[in-house]
């Protein structure tokens, strides 16, 4: 696991929103239990950066230490909160807690980073302990003052690092855990329990660091730890509003906007049915079609003629962005953060600029974000021992990519031979 004015801030936000929005107490709350989310720190950007629809939740970092004296901060936390609000999801915070081992060195990393939460009261400060020395005495010590300070203390880390360098049994009597276990790097969209890091007291399974391709943490809450600090699980009602929260909350209660012929539209995978009642084919979901037509709150979709809700879609592309341009990477960018601001796929983007999705960027390089692909449609024959998740780890496209462009039904089911284009 690795500022701007706040006017500014608000106008990115909502822009964001706009373009990318998604279908979406120290009481955990049990209808946030197998509610899957995400974790982050600089390497998101920004506004971070989401594996799936179905994600609720992101724990940002808020920055730590590496020595135990001297803090750093994230600048990407502040923003990265509050695009998690504006998207309907719940915001926690995390602190990298490396070297402490003293009650006095505890107080002065708090002292620096409780008054600079960002997430609401009640919510989650995990701290985050899976590297250099560590002392029993000074993580109890931490998580006391975390919850004294009105938050959920959580301990974070790999089980078997935490039990070498902690007394994790005492710990996690008084504390929930966050912990880290994977069985390998492929793209992972759903978690293991198979090789779950069975322990007392876990509130949160962080089941891979490959949930998509390309890199990121996925997790899974296992007792609905996440909704706290929001009333009913709500990341619209916040137990309070620190600045971060509010500037989320406005993004999300601005008005979207409206769709038009021309526009295009991604289908949402918690689509069910057509305006006409007949249940939506898997293959249509997540897929991008033109608007043939709007009536009311029905969007007619070009290629197939199909009505469906105007909640059920979501803008990828106006007709204006479509015209397109050149843009400027700026530090922070990447080829997500690039992508889901144009209304375009991250692999998209990258072979329309001659590139794959792991080639780095740099600020001042230009990326065309218009026209066509030049490269001609690829593909890959299915070889015996292969699975989906495989295919997408050689090949560095999702697996939800290898689904959508190959009307894949079943994700579990292939067959040798059988060619896939990505």
């Amino acid at each position: 696991m690795k500022n701007c004015k706040n006017n500014a801030l608000k106008c990115v936000l909502i822009t964001i929103f706009c373009i990318t929005a998604l279908s979406l107490s120290t009481i955990p709350v049990s209808a946030a239990k197998g509610d899957q989310g995400v974790d982050w720190a600089r390497y998101q950007g920004t506004t971070g950066k989401w594996g799936y629809a179905h994600d609720k939740f992101a724990i940002c970092q808020i920055g730590g230490t590496v020595d135990g004296w001297n803090t750093y901060d994230q600048s990407t936390y502040k923003t990265q909160v509050a695009a998690t609000i504006a998207m309907s999801r719940r915001a926690h915070t995390y602190i990298w807690w490396q070297n402490v081992t003293t009650p006095q060195q505890a107080d002065k990393v708090l002292d620096y980073f409780l008054p600079k939460v960002q997430t609401p009261k009640q919510s989650i400060v995990a701290l985050d302990v899976e590297s250099g020395q560590q002392n029993t005495s000074a993580v109890d010590y931490a998580l006391s003052r975390i919850k004294k300070a009105g938050y959920t203390p959580v301990l974070y880390g790999y089980k078997g690092y935490l039990q070498s360098h902690v007394d994790l049994a005492s710990l996690a009597k008084k504390y929930p855990l966050w912990l880290a276990a994977y069985p390998d790097y492929n793209v992972t969209v759903k978690p293991n329990y198979n090789f779950f890091p069975s322990y007392n007291n876990v509130g949160i399974f962080q089941f891979t660091s490959t949930y998509v391709a390309g890199g990121l943490d996925g997790d899974v809450d296992l007792t609905g730890i996440t909704d706290n600090g929001y009333h009913n699980g709500d990341a619209s009602k916040p137990i309070t509003k620190p600045t971060a929260v509010k500037q989320g909350i406005v993004a999300d209660n601005t008005p979207k906007r409206d769709i038009t012929a021309g526009y295009k539209v991604k289908v949402n995978f918690s689509a069910k049915r057509w305006a006409s009642g007949q249940a939506i084919p898997s293959w249509v979901h997540g897929k991008a079609y033109r608007v043939q037509q709007v009536s009311g709150n029905r969007v007619l979709l070009a290629g197939i003629m199909s009505w469906i809700s105007r909640n059920d879609v979501e803008i990828l592309q106006t007709a204006k962005q479509a015209t397109g341009g050149t843009y400027t990477v700026k530090p922070g960018d990447s080829w997500w953060s690039i992508a889901n601001h144009y209304g375009m796929n991250m692999y998209a983007l990258a072979s329309r600029n001659g590139k794959t999705i792991y080639t780095v960027i740099y600020p001042g390089d230009k990326l065309t974000i218009s026209g066509q692909t030049t490269a001609a449609t690829r593909t890959y024959t299915v070889r015996r021992g292969d699975t989906l998740s495989s295919i997408a780890g050689r090949l560095g496209v999702s697996v939800g990519h290898l689904v959508q462009t190959n009307h894949i039904s079943n994700p579990n089911l292939i067959f040798v031979g059988q060619r896939l284009s990505y």
